[in-house]
């Protein structure tokens, strides 16, 4: 069983994206891309298929939420994971009404990352 899941992460604070990185690499992925911008990201989307996205709300040049329908139009198949500092409800429903797959709240655990995994890839070995 092939678990090599490709994942992206995209959020414009680097101390965010290597803690994700690295919890991902603990759990035995290790096809995993940075992106700190939404042109980053869209342009990654379209040179590559990720099985899942980490996608901050609050990016630099765009908002995170309006990027879920272009990725979505890119590869319907990757799930969107919003992540934010804000768990307000009206952000976490915004998001999936938009799309989104999950919603993790910052500061997050290796063990939140891993349960969000799971959900979705219920086969992982090491998670």
């Amino acid at each position: 069983m092939d678990t090599q899941l490709s994942i992206l992460i995209v959020d414009d604070v680097s101390t965010v994206r290597s803690f994700l990185s690295q919890t991902l690499m603990h759990l035995g992925i290790e096809n995993v891309k940075e992106a700190s911008t939404a042109k980053q990201c869209i342009s990654e989307c379209q040179s590559a298929n990720y099985n899942m996205i980490f996608l901050d709300i609050e990016l630099p040049d765009g908002d995170g939420k309006e990027l879920i329908a272009q990725i979505n139009d890119i590869n319907p198949e990757t799930n969107v994971v919003m992540v934010s500092a804000h768990s307000a409800v009206e952000n976490v429903k915004e998001a999936i009404d938009k799309g989104a797959k999950g919603f993790v709240v910052k500061p997050f655990t290796p063990k939140k990352i891993a349960a969000m995994l799971k959900k979705f890839y219920p086969d992982l070995e090491n998670v």
